[in-house]
């Protein structure tokens, strides 16, 4: 059977339906992932064959000081994604849900980051901020000395401000399909009873948001911690290790020390993280007793 019915609803499509996307899951992500695991408890240099080295790469990488403070840059490169990303895709999603004159158009033009590949944006940004031939070096009143990749605190400035540029548009887009599934009907209410846009946005808009919002973090937290390619071309890691997250520094391990095996256990540290922080986001919110109203359809 394909599919099964119940005496509380429709029927809903059998586990068959449910077979290509589990295979396809299984090659990708279950098997790589097994043996990244396998990997992180063996010495490989790519070269010979794998030997058996018990937790000798666990424990080199919590005797890392590098490792320990790339793990802390991650997380705190995540925390300002999250806390910046936020509220500006929650105001221009809410924003692009409307009926404003011209909307069509000006969000088409602010989409447009959204097509760029990561590697396209990260080479742009470092040629605008190039503090020689850039933006900085002919604005000196602003930027100072024009190196904004010379220290930690404009590095991961730039950082945040790249991944804003690009990836706010993707949040938005979220929430604008959320903002304009809410019930109009609520909103010819709360007018009834005086409440203006303001009152309307923060007792109507932003409850009915909350899904969305959940959505949208979760995205942000994983994608945070697995940022790669943007730290590798705008900072490379500096000015010395004050830019090297977690998935950068896996990179320094596996292709310019050429050890695989701390390399994977890295990779397998960076999963863990990601996933405990997303299961504690699904349960803090409630997000995992959730029921959608199309379930089953």
């Amino acid at each position: 059977m394909t599919r099964t019915a119940t005496s509380a609803g429709p029927a809903r499509p059998g586990f068959l339906w449910a077979v290509p996307a589990a295979v396809f899951f299984g090659l990708f992500a279950v098997v790589p992932l097994v043996m990244v695991a396998v990997l992180s408890f063996a010495h490989w240099d790519g070269l010979s064959g794998p030997e058996f080295a018990g937790l000798d790469n666990w424990r080199t990488l919590l005797d890392d000081p590098v490792m320990l403070k790339s793990l802390w840059l991650s997380v705190l490169l995540t925390a300002l994604g999250v806390l910046v990303q936020t509220p500006l895709s929650i105001l221009l999603g809410v924003w692009a849900a409307g009926h404003q004159r011209n909307r069509a158009v000006l969000s088409a033009v602010y989409f447009v980051p959204m097509l760029l590949s990561i590697a396209a944006v990260s080479v742009l940004w470092r040629a605008v901020l190039d503090p020689n031939l850039g933006v900085p070096a002919h604005a000196a009143w602003l930027f100072g000395d024009g190196n904004l990749f010379g220290s930690q605190a404009t590095a991961i400035g730039v950082l945040v401000f790249v991944s804003t540029w690009q990836f706010t548009p993707l949040h938005t887009l979220i929430y604008q399909g959320a903002a304009r599934a809410i019930p109009q009907v609520l909103y010819q209410a709360a007018q009834i009873d005086g409440a203006g846009t303001v009152r309307q946005f923060f007792h109507i808009t932003l409850p009915q948001l909350r899904n969305a919002l959940i959505t949208s973090v979760i995205l942000m937290v994983v994608g945070g911690l697995t940022t790669f390619d943007t730290v590798l071309i705008l900072t490379q890691g500096g000015p010395g290790s004050d830019t090297t997250i977690s998935a950068f520094y896996m990179y320094q391990k596996a292709f310019k020390s050429f050890d695989y095996g701390a390399a994977s256990a890295v990779a397998l540290l960076l999963v863990l993280v990601s996933t405990v922080i997303s299961l504690v986001v699904v349960r803090l919110s409630g997000y995992d007793k959730m029921r959608s109203t199309m379930e089953g359809l």
